[in-house]
């Protein structure tokens, strides 16, 4: 009798879970219930689920409505009334068509008008919803002729009193206004939530003729879902002996040019995948994923395919992958297997300059009615929650600002913050906005309206209103395509080496960077800023703890620097084991036989699933819900549980020791999450050696590359600092010379006009576009008559330098630009024949400060360019150590001065504890460490340069300095500011720095791992 019900996915409306709502029904013993969220479906299968498991019969639909005003509820006969009313939000959502008042064209749909809205006539399939305290006007003449078309509309939006406040604090959000200014229309009604059948059919008992339409009504929904078929395309060409055959045909073009002396090993396991691939249906995935690389080869973009398809010798025989999955002995079972039922996961990365167009060739090519963008629901988050629910409260700007930045337990609490922690609970795990899955592309069989309504949200590709667990669950699996920028790096030096040298470096030819050995000297050294993956400080210390110079160690090094290897104690086992090979034994011997390449650690899912196989005695099945729990897949915890009972179970049974079995599971279960499989790992260790090949060889062009897509881990003062240390001459922006972007000039390299952070985008793209137009820029009134420019903006491209050309000291281009452009609003001029230039007029020489440009380039860029930040120090003093002679200070002292590049901050358990990166005059990087009880003597004090007093710690073959004391350096006073104290110091006041946060678990120490380095008997 319940055709109206709302759960949380009615956005900042509904307060009821899908959960909790099946829950009601079957503690009130409802035995049908409708879920009608408004304009959307995002809940319809999980209810759907969850009914017919508590023997409740489902009815779907959707509660239509305009900016809150309810036209009608949508009930679906079947599952193609579904797909109607998912058409008709689609119209809506993504076209701009608006939602009919009355009469929707649904044929396979029941409509049901609120008394408010109904038209003079009624179609067949159209009723009218009377709520309970609407029946008083039934009395009435005019309403009594529709009788025989009424049905009980008792809506279910909230559950208790608390939760009819909370309903009023989401319509608050959703108006962006307080709770006290809402009007009646924006919220509810005070009884619009579930009640027993016999309470709700009282109200109706002198009319027992509606209570009969409306289980009739229900009676013709039937909604019946086939979970188990899958819904992706499932023919790349016209049929599927086809499809295989063009996959078997392309795929031994592929192995003949990967394998041209193949003594048979590669034959056999090419021909055991393409039956496998055949007999589940897969090969329409395989197709479609060739099919968009093919598209990405043709225009020139590189990409990576990684994940678990790197598992595959057809993906990497099709160009899918570059990972030879037998050089790394890398099982197919682990990516397909005749146990999966659900289609392989391929995750492709494309530069971040070049995805769109990917995506746009998908939609394209596969039709925009069967491609859409999985869904995600953004939750309500903590500073989010607090900021939101304490403004529809009324709470001052300072007051919110206080909440969202500070801990619960640091909150003042009076009246109204309690209130707000109170109601702000209650919305945690809410959703509050519906977004874009960041990678994930669904493309369906049928139109995929068929099972969802689409959004179009700001990046212009439609999505589906579910996630992508619910999308796995009815069969739509998706192709993650993915971006990054270490791709456009790559790109961009290979394209620049090109231009600016003559040449062509195939950076696809993986062979031509893994086996070099000056890039496998420079791993080892940890001298990888910029390179993908490989250029943070924890990464960098971890390749020179490891003496990493060769492919197969760095492949680990990818997964062991990873949260969950690390946390369980294994990365530092990893690295003892690896400079101490004879140190240790393998405490069973199936750690010797199946983790033998890692020194019996488990580094990758795969060894974990081996584990748990081999040691354990688990079977296949029970060994893929570890595999999906480890991913972050899994969803079951009760299946989890089973399996961790099982294998304790199976352990004591084959006689295992029960204190290793407990150790050997501790280290499976902190991989959840976190862990890579070995073939991502791989594919990420050829990244970092296609990028590593380039700055080996190509330094100055491939850090001119990374500055232009953005950097990566630190900002861009420290790739220009790399630029300088491989032999770059770094230049200010100038109007002649340089580019939107930063460009080079044999071993100039000109920092590009987007660095100016006063300038304008479009003001910064023009004034290259003119130049290349209409010639270089002669003189300052020139440009003032070519570029339409105010004169503040003129004024910082005069102080950074970029009028150089003209020969012409700063001081008489500010003149000169205050009489061009005197009283003048910026407006293009084009160009004349006879142009009368400006009456030149003679100043007299000012003798500058010869630091003054650097602190202009602070202020205008960050960071200084024409010198060093220690240049700008009042002391001379540099440091009694370099970076480069610190293990030779084992346990000794050292006083260094050191500009501060990068610190993180790591919880331990006696308080949080930082590292810092920095480097040293010579330019060289180093790294500290710094303890609470240390910090709080001696703290941070922003960017800038710092005296440091510390001991060294060498921990294989990686320096550490603990610090003692440190204070920060002055800087000389700013001579542009002599008269003015406070600006005098504004700049060193202002120097930037790199900050990054980890919340994860301290990281056990060495006494703490508990891993035997003996053989237990």
């Amino acid at each position: 009798m319940f055709i109206n019900c709302h759960s949380f996915h009615s956005l900042r409306y509904g307060t009821i879970s899908i959960k909790e709502l099946v829950q009601q029904c079957v503690d009130l013993e409802i035995g049908v219930a409708a879920l009608t969220d408004i304009n959307c479906i995002s809940g319809i299968y999980d209810f759907h689920r969850l009914c017919e498991k508590n023997n409740i019969r489902p009815v779907v639909g959707v509660d239509v409505r305009t900016d809150n005003k309810q036209h009608y509820i949508c009930l679906a006969k079947n599952q193609s009334g579904i797909g109607e009313i998912n058409r008709l939000l689609t119209r809506h959502n993504c076209e701009g068509i608006d939602l009919p008042l009355h009469h929707p064209d649904l044929s396979n749909v029941f409509v049901v008008y609120p008394l408010s809205n109904y038209p003079m006539k009624l179609h067949r399939n159209e009723y009218i919803g009377i709520r309970p305290e609407e029946i008083n006007l039934l009395i009435n003449p005019s309403l009594r002729k529709y009788l025989p078309r009424m049905v009980i509309l008792q809506p279910v939006t909230f559950t208790t009193k608390r939760e009819y406040k909370l309903h009023k604090i989401l319509r608050a959000i959703d108006r962006n206004t307080l709770v006290t200014k809402l009007e009646e229309n924006d919220i509810c009604g005070q009884n619009e939530k579930l009640i027993s059948k016999d309470e709700l059919l009282k109200n109706y008992q002198h009319y027992p003729q509606i209570i009969e339409n409306t289980k009739q009504l229900l009676e013709q929904c039937h909604f019946h879902f086939d979970y188990k078929t899958p819904k992706n395309k499932k023919n790349f060409t016209e049929s599927k002996d086809s499809d295989i055959k063009l996959l078997k045909q392309l795929a031994y073009k592929g192995f003949n040019k990967r394998y041209p002396d193949d003594g048979g090993k590669a034959k056999a396991r090419m021909d055991k995948e393409l039956n496998v691939i055949d007999q589940l249906n897969f090969c329409a995935y395989f197709l479609i994923t060739w099919d968009i690389i093919q598209y990405s080869n043709r225009m020139g973009f590189m990409h990576v395919g990684r994940g678990s398809g790197a598992n595959s010798i057809v993906a990497y025989c099709l160009g899918i992958t570059d990972i030879c999955p037998l050089e790394l002995d890398l099982y197919f079972e682990r990516f397909l297997n005749l146990n999966r039922k659900t289609p392989p996961d391929f995750d492709i990365d494309w530069s971040w300059q070049n995805r769109d167009a990917i995506l746009q060739y998908i939609f394209d090519k596969y039709g925009k009615d069967h491609v859409a963008f999985c869904g995600t629901n953004v939750e309500f988050k903590y500073k989010s929650i607090f900021r939101e629910v304490g403004k529809a409260f009324g709470l001052p700007k300072e007051e919110l600002d206080e909440l969202a930045s500070k801990s619960i337990e640091q909150h003042d609490i009076n009246s109204v913050s309690a209130m707000v922690h109170k109601y702000g609970k209650l919305l945690e795990k809410f959703p509050n906005q519906r977004s874009m899955h960041s990678c994930g592309i669904l493309i369906s069989e049928e139109p995929i309206t068929n099972y969802s309504a689409l959004e179009m949200p700001p990046k212009g590709f439609p999505i589906v209103q579910f996630d992508m667990h619910v999308a796995e669950e009815i069969g739509l699996e998706k192709f993650d395509i993915l971006s990054q920028r270490g791709l456009g790096t790559i790109k961009d030096t290979v394209k620049l080496i090109e231009e600016k040298r003559g040449i062509k470096v195939d950076i696809r030819d993986v062979s031509l960077s893994k086996d070099e050995q000056r890039c496998n000297e420079f791993l080892s050294r940890g001298k990888t800023i910029g390179c993908f993956y490989i250029e943070s400080p924890a990464m960098r210390g971890l390749l020179r703890r490891l003496k990493c110079n060769n492919y197969k160690v760095l492949v680990a090094a990818s997964s062991i620097i990873r949260p969950g290897v690390a946390q369980s104690g294994m990365m530092k086992e990893y690295i003892f084991r690896h400079n101490n090979p004879d140190q240790f034994e393998y405490f069973h011997t199936v750690f010797e036989k199946e983790l033998g390449e890692t020194y019996g650690i488990m580094v990758y899912q795969e060894d974990v699933i081996k584990i748990a196989l081999h040691f354990g005695g688990l079977s296949p099945a029970d060994g893929d819900v570890l595999r999906r729990a480890m991913s972050g897949k899994g969803r079951s915890l009760s299946a989890l549980q089973k399996v961790k009972d099982h294998f304790f179970e199976s352990c004591k049974t084959l006689g295992h020791p029960e204190q290793l079995s407990k150790e050997v599971y501790r280290q499976i279960e902190s991989f959840a999450g976190y862990s890579f499989c070995k073939a991502h790992s791989a594919s990420y260790a050829v990244e970092s050696y296609q990028s590593l090949y380039l700055k080996v060889y190509y330094p100055i062009e491939f850090m001119v590359s990374a500055i232009n897509n953005g950097g990566g881990f630190y900002r861009t003062e420290v790739y220009v600092h790399e630029a300088k240390m491989s032999g770059a001459a770094i230049l200010n922006p100038c109007v002649n010379l340089s580019e939107y972007q930063t460009t080079v000039y044999e071993k100039d390299v000109y920092l590009g006009l987007m660095h100016i952070e006063k300038l304008e985008s479009k003001i910064a793209v023009l004034i290259p576009e003119e130049r290349k137009n209409n010639g270089d820029y002669t003189s300052l009134e020139n440009f003032v008559k070519r570029i339409p420019i105010g004169i503040e903006t003129l004024q910082t491209l005069i102080f950074i330098g970029a009028f150089r050309f003209t020969g012409k000291q700063k001081h008489e281009l500010l003149i000169e630009a205050r009489f061009l452009l005197a009283g003048n609003r910026p407006t293009f001029k084009h160009l004349t024949l006879l142009d009368e230039s400006q009456k030149e007029y003679t100043l007299p020489k000012v003798q500058r400060h010869p630091l003054e440009d650097a602190f202009d380039e602070i202020e205008i860029l960050g960071f200084p360019v024409s010198v060093s930040p220690f240049d700008l120090l009042q002391t001379k003093y540099r440091g009694s150590v370099m970076a480069k002679d610190l293990t030779k200070y084992h346990k000794k002292q050292v006083k260094m001065l050191a500009y501060l590049i990068s610190r993180k901050h790591v919880p331990t358990k006696r308080g949080t504890m930082f590292f810092g990166t920095w480097i040293d005059a010579e330019g060289e990087y180093f790294d500290t460490a710094h303890f609470p009880d240390n910090l709080s003597q001696y703290p941070f004090q922003g960017g800038g340069c710092y005296l440091l007093l510390g001991t060294v710690e060498v921990d294989f073959h990686f320096p550490t300095i603990t610090i003692i004391k440190m204070a920060k350096m002055p800087f000389i006073p700013d001579p542009r500011y002599s008269l003015d104290k406070d600006k005098a110091y504004e700049a060193y006041n202002n120097m930037r720095e790199d900050v990054s946060m980890t919340f994860r678990k301290p990281y056990p120490q060495e006494h703490e791992i508990g891993l035997p380095r003996r053989k237990m008997s």
